[in-house]
């Protein structure tokens, strides 16, 4: 029975929740693949009756969705007449060509005797097609990337089963979604070929004819062609069955998979070679692989060390074994995004899976260890119980965003995983959350270019962010509980949201209603900021939408009205708080009263909430006075809070500059972290003798962490302080702190000298190209640029490729821009990296700005419209304009080019945050001038 069925036929309560939206409330809200399931499950009045409303009720919109026996010209979803049950796959990938051919038998049932079929097809060339062994007519729209089958007589299909037959081919150049060719060169300098994919979101449609939809799972049995050599492998979701010799090549077949949405089919044809071991799944050993490049071979070890320890803790903590026979990793040359989850043969950029000592930083360690933990949290949550539809992303995305926070932290403790979430994942959306560029985690798409964009920071971040409050709210071990009977209720099927919300719910009783909870955070963008009132030891809370911009009118319309229903915690000199108390959306105001003996007490301990807290200015002040004997969370939320409601025009910034004094008793990286991004920001802002005295003022803060760091590396210095240190000697050194910046030019001079002798510290180097790149020559520059072409490690060619555009010489940038547009110099995958490196420049930001403008056309031609990365890049170049004229500029940009695909939302974001940032120096630069005026010159 699947998802529908159970809302419909098992609903107790009389409330049907495919939209999480009861049918008791005033105005019902239908989710629109429900509504088609209504029809192929029951009748009109059977589900009518069953969901207890009048058949006024929903008679026009279960009309509405009644099954189409063909797609109409403005419908990108399937009709629901026909459902796969099992693809038969043969693929043959020529790797000398770049071609691909292939055939595929689908198995499928019927119902509603429709006229036609019709399944996703894009950029193939089908040349056939067969219809239970007789020649069938087909029909390809390209504007919905859909292929229509019907029968030679123009009968309609029987109901039952129906066996398909087409006939493909294809183009694997050129491109890096769906099956695409990757490129690396050998040792020797050879270059090597392999045939990759990926298919997520609506990729798989690229590689074979298919029901491009996550709720029409099937099984795959699959054979790929691969070349004779025998350093050649072909590889995809289950293990290898059988290899048959043929004249151009060889057969690979692969045993039948468990039932699987298609966006995580995964085919690989390489001369790869692997690290093996194996990991324990409750008693049983899986064979466990991480591939790479035969001269990347030694940087797999790490990936596989991490990979086991983290998916033995979730076969642990989801109470359910590994579904798959097998594991494999891959490192890819070309990827478009970090990793990909493809079930049982995971897909990463190198950059995310390869690690050594020897050459690798700190930072990338962890980027290696939090997307493996990313990764491999799909396997349960994604690929075992899928999204019903991409509205629900959040369900994969955000849970693998939260939980492979958990994955890290126990394979080490010490990295201080769970205080990083705020800065890795937590300010980020809280930023983005405040404009009026958001949108709810739960969003309507329908349109390849719609779903591609809402992969973004509300699933990911967002998603994680009210995650990991939920589980503060209902209790760990409750949370943890829900969570595995939510998958074991619907493995191997799919779900949404409130699924995973019943089973909490079940579990908590009435104490807590959670739909209620997470929808005011689920359905409705933004989130509160709660101002206090103090009369005593009475603390009085009033709740609004916290907005960057208040004079922004919003005029879209929830069912909360932008209240949220918000659990408040605190932290006092006597510890945490052990119960929240409960700010229904409701309520009017809610009143906490300060333990007795208490002496100070700070509101959403460790910033788990997903709420901001303005305290009256006295209160601020005890903050601040008692910030060193604060938790490492507490501290950093201080730091962020402050300095994001002072930028909001609700604080004045007093506060956190003052709290920013505070810096001079400061170690520890998750502090500084956010203390140097939010210094960073205002610096830019400013100009003259001011911003000359601001970084004074930023060099005296940061001199006692720096003459405690140091550039000297010890040993035994741990995880953490490694990152601090890069933290603080980048900051101070973006100060023009003269040490810094002299210590930084000596070690680039000595390793650009003797490149082949001088070896430098694996944490720093990214800093060292930087700031000793700045007052290069020509001469340097391109040494350093041969450099760049030569190297193979794709971490250590971003940090060189970040030191090039760092030199503050125009016709070098110009040149880097140049040599960009070759891929052989910059992977595809890299150059919006480049682009982001260049435009961060001073000297680089006109630069960018102009040759993205100019060459608009080219680069949409290169990358398409659907490429998320490249939508956003708009908004990435240009987040630091803060003037009229860049303004103008932007929008006459858009207007010229309309047409935005999957960077839509990412265009609205642009403008919001330029806005933004003009009415910021408007309003809040005199200030800002003012206090450093006052305090810069004094001695700390």
């Amino acid at each position: 029975m699947n998802i529908c069925q159970r809302n419909l036929l098992g609903t107790v309560k009389n409330v049907f929740l495919c939209k999480n939206i009861s049918f008791n409330r005033p105005k019902t809200f239908l989710n629109k693949a429900c509504l088609r399931e209504i029809h192929s499950t029951t009748s009109f009045a059977i589900s009518t009756t069953i969901l207890g409303v009048k058949n006024t009720e929903l008679k026009n919109e279960l009309e509405s969705y009644k099954p189409q026996e063909k797609p109409t010209m403005d419908k990108f979803r399937l009709p629901i007449t026909v459902k796969p049950s099992i693809y038969d796959l043969y693929l043959k990938p020529d790797l000398d060509t770049g071609l691909f051919s292939g055939e595929i038998e689908i198995l499928a049932s019927v119902a509603y005797s429709p006229s036609t079929i019709s399944l996703h097809s894009n950029k193939l060339n089908i040349t056939g097609v067969k219809i239970d062994g007789n020649v069938g007519k087909f029909f390809v729209d390209s504007d919905h990337e859909l292929l229509t089958i019907s029968k030679e007589d123009g009968s309609n299909f029987e109901n039952g089963g129906v066996k398909l037959k087409i006939e493909f081919g294809g183009d694997m150049k050129n491109r890096i979604v769906g099956l695409y060719t990757s490129t690396y060169l050998t040792e020797t300098n050879e270059k090597r070929q392999i045939a990759t994919t990926k298919f997520e979101p609506t990729y798989a449609r690229q590689a074979f004819p298919c029901f491009d939809e996550p709720n029409l799972k099937a099984t795959y049995r699959v054979k790929i062609l691969k070349p004779k050599d025998s350093n050649y492998i072909a590889l995809s979701n289950n293990p290898q069955e059988s290899v048959e010799d043929v004249e151009n090549g060889q057969i690979v077949t692969f045993k039948e998979t468990v039932p699987m949405s298609t966006y995580l089919v995964c085919f690989i044809v390489s001369d790869f070679q692997s690290t093996d071991t194996t990991f324990d799944n409750n008693g049983t050993p899986i064979p466990f692989r991480v591939f790479a490049t035969p001269q990347q071979l030694s940087k797999t070890t790490y990936a596989g060390e991490v990979g086991k320890k983290v998916i033995e803790y979730y076969v642990s903590y989801f109470g359910i074994p590994y579904p798959l026979p097998k594991l494999d990793m891959v490192a890819i040359p070309d990827f478009v995004s970090g990793a990909m989850e493809h079930w049982g043969l995971v897909t990463y950029r190198e950059t995310a899976l390869l690690y050594t000592e020897k050459t690798h930083s700190q930072a990338n360690k962890q980027r290696v260890a939090t997307v493996i933990a990313h990764e491999l949290a799909h396997s349960w949550f994604g690929n075992l119980v899928t999204m019903n539809w991409w509205s629900d992303l959040w369900l994969n995305e955000g849970f693998a965003s939260y939980i492979e926070y958990k994955g890290v932290d126990h394979v080490h403790p010490d990295w201080g995983m769970l205080d990083q979430f705020l800065v890795d994942d937590l300010h980020a959306v809280l930023s983005l959350d405040a404009t009026l560029g958001s949108h709810p985690i739960i969003v309507k798409v329908e349109t390849p270019d719609q779903i591609t964009e809402v992969f973004d920071t509300i699933s990911y971040n967002k998603g994680a962010s009210v995650l990991r409050m939920l589980e503060n709210t209902v209790t760990a071990s409750i949370f943890e509980k829900g969570v595995k009977n939510y998958l074991n209720k619907h493995k191997f099927g799919n779900a949404v949201t409130q699924d995973l919300l019943d089973e909490l719910e079940t579990l908590v009783g009435e104490k807590l209603n959670v739909t209620e909870f997470v929808n005011t955070f689920t359905i409705q963008m933004g989130y509160p900021i709660l101002n206090v009132t103090v009369e005593g030891d009475k603390y009085t809370f009033k709740q609004k939408r916290f907005l960057k911009d208040e004079s922004m009118v919003d005029k879209t319309n929830t069912p909360y009205n932008y209240k949220w229903t918000v659990p408040i915690t605190y932290v006092t000199d006597q510890g945490k708080s052990t119960e929240y108390i409960l700010f229904k959306h409701t309520d009017d105001s809610v009143t906490i009263t300060k333990p007795a003996t208490a002496k100070w007490i700070k509101f959403n301990y460790d910033q788990v909430g997903y709420y901001r807290v303005n305290y009256p200015k006295t209160e601020w002040n005890n903050l601040i006075n008692v910030y060193t004997s604060l938790s490492v969370a507490d501290r950093t939320h201080l730091l962020e809070e402050s300095f994001s409601v002072a930028e909001a025009g609700q604080l004045s910034y007093e506060i956190p500059l003052s709290l920013t004094q505070k810096l001079t008793e400061e170690v520890d990286y998750v502090p500084w972290n956010v203390a140097a991004s939010m210094l960073k920001k205002i610096k830019g802002f400013l100009k003259g003798e001011v911003e000359t005295n601001f970084k004074k003022y930023i060099q005296r803060i940061t001199n006692n962490a720096y003459s405690k760091l140091t550039w000297t590396e010890n040993v035994d210095d741990g995880h953490l302080k490694r990152l601090a240190r890069v933290v603080v000697l980048n900051l101070a050194c973006s100060v023009d702190h003269e040490e810094c910046l002299a210590a930084a030019t000596e070690k680039f001079n000595e390793w650009i000298q003797n490149i082949e002798t001088v070896s430098l510290s694996q944490d720093l180097r990214g800093l060292i190209y930087q700031f000793g790149m700045k007052t290069a020559n020509e001469s340097t520059w391109n040494k350093m640029a041969d450099v760049y072409v030569k190297e193979s490690d794709a971490n250590e060619k971003l940090k060189i490729l970040k030191g090039l555009a760092s030199v503050n010489k125009e016709d070098l940038l110009k040149n880097l821009l140049t040599k960009g547009e070759d891929e052989s110099f910059v992977r595809s995958q890299d150059y919006f990296s480049l682009l982001a490196y260049i435009s961060a420049n001073p000297l680089g930001e006109s630069l960018v700005w102009d040759y993205v403008r100019t060459n608009w056309e080219k680069l949409v031609q290169r990358f398409t419209l659907n490429d998320r990365n490249f939508g956003r890049m708009v908004g990435t170049i240009t987040s630091d304009f803060s003037t009229e004229e860049r303004l103008k500029e932007m929008q006459d940009f858009f207007a010229k080019y309309p047409n935005a695909g999957a960077g839509a939302s990412a265009r609205v974001q642009a403008l919001e945050k330029v806005n933004n940032n003009i009415k910021w120096k408007n309003a809040y630069q005199k200030n800002i001038e003012d206090w450093i005026t006052t305090n810069a010159p004094k001695k700390l």
